[in-house]
Formats: structure tokens, sequence, C-alpha cells
């Protein structure tokens, strides 16, 4: 195994030294029975220039956006970057994205961070904004902990419209801390206020929603509010960053916390990862929130400089008053977001999120003309909508892929009642002829 750098004298050697005669001994303790019994089956290997070559014949196995047209959200979003965003990624000094130890000699890394807390502030109405979240899923979970330790509770609502995955991250999150979860149904695709009247109680910490939700749908955040206050319990919303340069921020119906995920703002899908969490709350429950803060102050010479002035995990402080365990440094991924939300600018992302609501309104609106297709909701939506066919979803998605489009997520999959329904997107990335390619498309399906 010449990837490894001892020799066989010195292997031998380090066994002789713990009193074992060769590798087998030293693995006798493993039970034969899950042992391979066969020598790996590792080819030879090959030179750069093959290895150049088979990882491009990989690659072409894989379906890729500029060939294929995706009509697939439900969580990660095609959205066109500006190449200028990975041009400057390129830089060397924002290469690593790991925590910087000594922050204030990182005055270009707490600079970045700054602006990417002042921008979620700016999108979210909030007071307080931090950084380093891994991503919506993990966010909207730590939110749920937040909320228990400032109310003194230890239960949360949440609602079956907030995307599957995320209630999954919610309830691992929640399960270590002996929180009790409760899910509330949804109606005509949003949640269920009615049932969330009866359920909600003085041992409510918080009410977790999405809007727009995992349907697409707008929440009536008014009234979901006005039920978590009047039960003491905080609201805590998780938000697509695109939606706010059109629908009012979380602030203006009251919301206490405010999760989220910063893929589509200049962090392609990229096979799912790496995403980009963001957190943000009113003012007097900041020193609850996990992660970290960047602060602008002056140096002892009066310049402006960056400083990070709260660290709540357990690395920093003591394990007992830590919020979160959260280590890893988002900056690289939080650059881009900024970088690309910096380009759009208030005007911009305005008109994005406009051409977002009426692709997706003309495509539903097009596709529900045809028979067999109608959608499945009454509700307003953003750039997502969820059609009930009369075709099994996955011979759908299977022929839309024979005409290399990427179809919508068969509902079924998380929801049982959903079974022949389909959850499109429509993002600023599809023209008129893309989605009139797939309204002709499903039409020949039968």
């Amino acid at each position: 195994m010449n990837f490894i750098p001892n020799s066989t004298e010195q292997r031998q050697a380090m066994l002789e030294r713990i009193g074992v005669k060769d590798m087998g001994e030293l693995f006798s303790d493993v039970p034969s029975n899950i042992k391979l019994q066969r020598t790996l089956d590792i080819p030879e290997g090959l030179s750069e220039q093959e290895v150049v070559r088979h990882m491009h014949e990989l690659a072409a196995k894989n379906v890729n956006l500029q060939e294929y047209t995706s009509f697939l959200g439900a969580g990660a979003y095609e959205h066109y970057i500006p190449s200028f965003v990975n041009q400057l990624l390129l830089r060397s000094e924002f290469y690593t994205a790991y925590t910087p130890y000594q922050p204030e000699i990182s005055q270009g890394t707490l600079t970045a961070i700054y602006e990417f807390q002042s921008m979620v502030c700016e999108l979210t109405g909030m007071d307080v904004a931090n950084a380093s979240m891994y991503d919506g899923a993990t966010a909207l979970a730590e939110a749920g902990l937040m909320a228990c330790d400032i109310t003194r509770r230890d239960q949360v609502i949440v609602s079956q419209t907030i995307h599957p995955e995320y209630r999954e991250v919610i309830r691992t999150y929640l399960y270590g801390r002996d929180v009790e979860v409760l899910e509330i149904p949804y109606a005509n695709g949003v949640t269920d206020l009615t049932t969330l009247a009866k359920l909600i109680s003085d041992k409510t910490a918080a009410v977790l929603i999405q809007i727009p939700n995992f349907f697409g749908a707008l929440e009536d955040g008014n009234k979901l509010g006005e039920l978590a206050h009047a039960a003491g319990a905080l609201l805590a919303v998780a938000v697509n960053p695109v939606s706010l340069g059109l629908v009012q921020p979380p602030a203006a119906y009251g919301a206490d916390i405010v999760a989220g995920e910063g893929q589509p703002f200049g962090n392609p899908i990229n096979f799912g990862g790496p995403f980009l969490g963001f957190l943000a709350c009113k003012e007097k429950y900041m020193r609850r929130m996990p992660g970290r803060i960047v602060g602008a102050t002056h140096d002892r010479n009066g310049k402006p400089a960056f400083v990070l002035t709260l660290q709540a995990r357990e690395q920093h402080i003591r394990r007992e008053k830590a919020t979160s365990n959260i280590c890893s440094n988002e900056a690289l991924c939080g650059l881009a977001f900024t970088m690309h939300l910096s380009a759009l600018g208030k005007h911009g992302i305005g008109k994005l999120a406009r051409l977002n609501l009426h692709k997706a309104h003309y495509a539903a609106s097009q596709i529900s003309k045809l028979p067999g297709f109608e959608l499945a909701f009454t509700t307003p939506y953003f750039n997502e909508f969820v059609i009930k066919t009369a075709v099994e979803p996955a011979k759908i998605n299977a022929k839309l892929l024979e005409a290399k489009i990427l179809g919508g997520l068969d509902l079924g999959r998380f929801f049982p009642e959903l079974t022949k329904h389909i959850l499109f997107c429509v993002t600023e990335t599809k023209s008129k002829a893309d989605i009139d390619r797939l309204v002709a498309t499903l039409e020949a399906i039968k």
C-alpha cells in the first residue's frame, strides 16, 4: 500500500512495541463473521491524465442543469448566480470557512460576516442576526431550543406544512432535551388554525411555522402570531429569503425568531450542499442565540473595527452556559450570499421575487388547464405549487426525464394522503419557452 508512508520495517517495529506479531493479531478482537475474508478489490493506479479522463467519464453520468430544465424545488432552489460571485470566492483569503480563533486579526472575515448579518436583519426586519448556522433545518431546530430556554417551557408546536425533513431535524434536536413536539395538521395547504387554537397552552414554548411553506403556500402570519402570543409562546418562522423581496417580513407579523435557508443567494444546488442557515431574533433574545455575532466598534486609534461580540458555544464558555455546539464557520457560503444580495440591491430583490411569482403562476395556470391536472389548494402561493394528477407522479417524472426535464417532487413520499400530487417549482431561471415545453410534455402523457 504505497499511500501509507510507513515502511515495512517501521510497521513491524510498532507491532513488536505493542506486543503483537502482525496486523491480523492486532484486529483479533473483531469477529471473523464481519471480516471481509478477501483482499480489497482496488484497481491499479492511474496517471494524472488517466484520472482526469476517468473523472470526466463519471461526471458525464450525472444529470446537470445546463442540459436539463428543472422544475424541482422543495428546499433546494436553482437561481441565477452572477459570475462575479464565484470569481471573487477564488481569492485566497476567502478559502477557509473555519472559525477565526484570533478574530480581531481577521478583519476581512469579520467584515464579511457583519455585512451578512446586516442583510439578514434588513430582509427579516429583526433586530439581531448571527452567523454560522449549518442550514435552514438546523437553524429552525435551534430556534425551537432558543424558545424553550427563553420561556422555560418544554413543548413546541410544529406545523405539518414545514418541510418534512426540517421536522425530522427538529424532533432529533429536541429529543435530547425532553421537549414535547406536537404537530398541527394542514387544511387547504396551510396550518389548521382551529387545531392550533385547541392545542396551544401555557406549556407551549413556541409555534414553529414556515412562510412560504413546504407546499409553496403563504401562511397567515398575523393569525399565527396572535395565537402564539396569546398563550405566552413565541413565534418562530422559517423563510425563503427570495420571497422577502415581495411578501411582508416576519417582523411585520410579530415573529420573535426567524430562521431560513440562505442557499438561494450565491450558493448553487450542488448535489445537496453545502447549504447556509441563518437565524435572527428580537434584541432581547440575542443572548440565547447559538453561533456567533460580529459587532462593529473602533480600535484605540479611532478607526472602524469589527469584533466577535458573542460566542455562545461550549468551546468558549462554560458548558452549562453554552447554547449550542455549533463549530464550523459558514463564512464562505455567507460571503457568497452577501455578494449576490449586494448585486441585487433592494430594487433587484423585489424584481427577482416578482419574476418568481409571475412565472410560477403562469406555469400553474397552464398546467391546471390540462385534463387530469388541477391545483390541489386555493391558498395564495409564491414560486411553488401543488398539482393533483390523474397519473402516477413516478410515471410523469419518468416521461419528463426522457424530454430532459426534471419534474416536481412526488409528495406521496412524505404525505400518504397526497399520493397523486406533485410539487412544482418555477424560478427566474425558467423562460416562457421552458414552461410551455413542460406543459406540452405533460399534455402528451397518458
